[in-house]
Order: structure tokens, then sequence, then C-alpha cells
């Protein structure tokens, strides 16, 4: 049940953060509303044009490294929680996972994957 404690404290202080922070924001900051400001926003082109337009696939690219990259960080949790257990292969296992991530990082970045033009 620790772990799950932990999750939760965690959980827990990071909703706590973000609602104070939310909530001093709309405080501390000058309040001044206008049409650009409330209307939708997607994906970096015109909301005002006609929806069946043609827009670049590198927002869907870069939508996917995100979600590949979410993932293979999200990996990272239990084996935090589980560190003590798996001992010294576990670290090496995942050591050499974190080295491939890291190597497919690179390899995105010098080919221009996360480039905006």
């Amino acid at each position: 049940m620790l772990e799950y404690f932990i999750i939760f404290f965690y959980l827990l202080i990071s909703l706590l953060i973000s609602g104070v922070l939310l909530f001093l924001s709309y405080l501390l900051v000058y309040q001044n509303p206008d049409f650009e400001k409330l209307s939708a926003y997607e994906c970096g082109f015109q909301p005002f044009e006609e929806a069946r337009t043609k827009f670049d696939i590198r927002y869907y690219l870069l939508a996917i490294l995100f979600l590949v990259f979410d993932l293979e960080i999200m990996f990272m949790f239990p084996w935090c929680i589980a560190i003590s257990k798996i001992g010294f292969f576990g670290f090496w296992v995942l050591s050499i996972f974190l080295f491939i991530l890291t190597l497919g990082f690179f390899y995105e970045w010098f080919k221009g994957a996360l480039e905006w033009d």
C-alpha cells in the first residue's frame, strides 16, 4: 500500500500546486479579454477559414512524437517505485531503455523533426 500512497501523495501535491498557481494567475494578472484571445485556437492555422482546407502534416508528426516520448517516460514511474526489488539487472535494463530513448531523440532532432518553419 505504501507504493500507492506515494503515487497518491504525488498526485495530490501536483493538483494542489496547479490549483494554487491557477488561482494566483487570476488574482494577480490584469484580465483584458478581447475577441482574439477568446477565439478558438487550432494547431497554429487561422480558425476563421473553411473547415475543409488542407494543412501541414507536421502538426500530426509533432503530436505523435510527443505522445511517443510521453509514453516512454511513463514507463519510468513503475521502475522508480520498484527499483529496490528489481536490483542491479532492472537498473541496467532501464539504463539501456533510456539510452535508446536518447538516441531516438537525437535522431529526430538531427533530422529536423522538431524544427518549425
